[in-house]
């Protein structure tokens, strides 16, 4: 194995015993820096890549115990071999390994045994290095493959969402919309970023189950009858089980939303007449943002409402019709609103 690039520190208060480690290791080919003065040593171990460290007990200032110690503190990996001399108190060396010693040599130092611990401690050190690279790139690459996972099923769900525009006289516009208010709303409601992300995407399948009404109904120019309304609302269920078993976690939740966005916090909605907290925080979003939307958009049947219109409509359902939070929420962030519907503005 080639140790050429690596990175020798020698730290003995004894000229002799550098000397000695210092032809040792050129003999080798290694790269080796030498100390006389520990805590100079232990400066440029910390400061600069270090793949091996041999150290002599006995020095003044700072022993090579207290050098261990200190060098542990901030870097646990690099393999340390200690110098002591014959007949050293075992403690010293029990305590050497508890504060992260790899091996000991005993002066005087023999070559050939210097040579064997040396090649065993870097080979060592580089496979882990190796290892925690191939770990680094390989975890690189799933990240890489799971960005294009996540961008493809972004995409799906992009053109999935645009589905029922085919059929509802409701515009790519208003998808988008939607979309971007029930993002900031669940961030100011206190969501996780995860669920904004979830929201974003599953709020445009809140109206998708319009494609199984029929045409004579859904495109009627005029107001619904008792029994044409009651049709129209079974698009809520209808959306419901087109998503419903789906694995992604983006149509389930658009499953959710599609049964619960006209559900009213009084109670009064549809399809299941649930109320308050019951009716899950995507749902309660989408049936503010879906309301205003529509009330702020021109359609062939009507003009667009003022904002500060449809704001007081809001206000008068607030209780009753959404949840009084979201609607506070609605509000303190206008200005967000408007940003977001003049970078989505209708075709007429």
């Amino acid at each position: 194995m080639n140790f050429q690039n690596m990175q020798i520190v020698s730290v003995d208060d004894n000229e002799n015993n550098l000397f000695l480690i210092e032809s040792i290791c050129q003999d080798m080919n290694l790269n080796i820096k030498s100390f006389s003065q520990p805590l100079d040593a232990l400066l440029y171990s910390l400061k600069n890549n270090v793949d091996l460290i041999i150290t002599d007990y006995m020095m003044p200032e700072l022993d090579g115990l207290e050098f261990i110690e200190e060098f542990r503190k901030q870097k646990k990996n690099i393999p340390i071999i200690m110098i002591t001399a014959a007949g050293d108190d075992e403690k010293i060396h029990k305590k050497a390994f508890e504060l992260g010693v790899n091996d000991f040599l005993s002066k005087p130092i023999n070559a050939t045994l210097f040579e064997a611990r040396v090649i065993n401690l870097l080979t060592n050190h580089k496979n882990r290095i190796l290892l925690e690279d191939r770990a680094k790139h390989l975890e690189s690459e799933v990240l890489k493959a799971t960005e294009v996972l996540i961008k493809r099923e972004h995409e799906t769900l992009r053109i999935l969402g645009k589905t029922a525009e085919y059929k509802d006289p409701e515009t790519a516009s208003h998808v988008a919309r939607v979309a971007h208010y029930s993002r900031m709303l669940a961030r100011e409601y206190g969501l996780s970023e995860k669920d904004q992300d979830i929201i974003f995407y599953a709020a445009p399948f809140h109206d998708l189950g319009k494609v199984g009404i029929e045409d004579k109904i859904l495109l009627k120019p005029g107001k619904l009858d008792f029994d044409e309304f009651e049709t129209m609302k079974t698009h809520a269920q209808i959306g419901y089980e087109i998503l419903k078993d789906s694995q992604s976690e983006y149509l389930k939740a658009g499953a959710i939303i599609a049964i619960t966005h006209h559900e009213k916090f009084d109670g009064s909605g549809y399809p299941n007449k649930i109320s308050g907290e019951a009716i899950h925080i995507y749902g309660r979003i989408v049936a503010v943002v879906d309301v205003f939307d529509a009330l702020t958009s021109h359609r062939p049947y009507k003009k667009a409402w003022s904002f500060e219109d449809a704001l007081n409509l809001l206000r008068e359902e607030k209780g009753k019709h959404f949840d009084p939070k979201i609607i506070e929420l609605f509000e303190k962030n206008i200005d967000e609103v408007n940003e977001i519907y003049n970078s989505f503005k209708e075709e007429l």
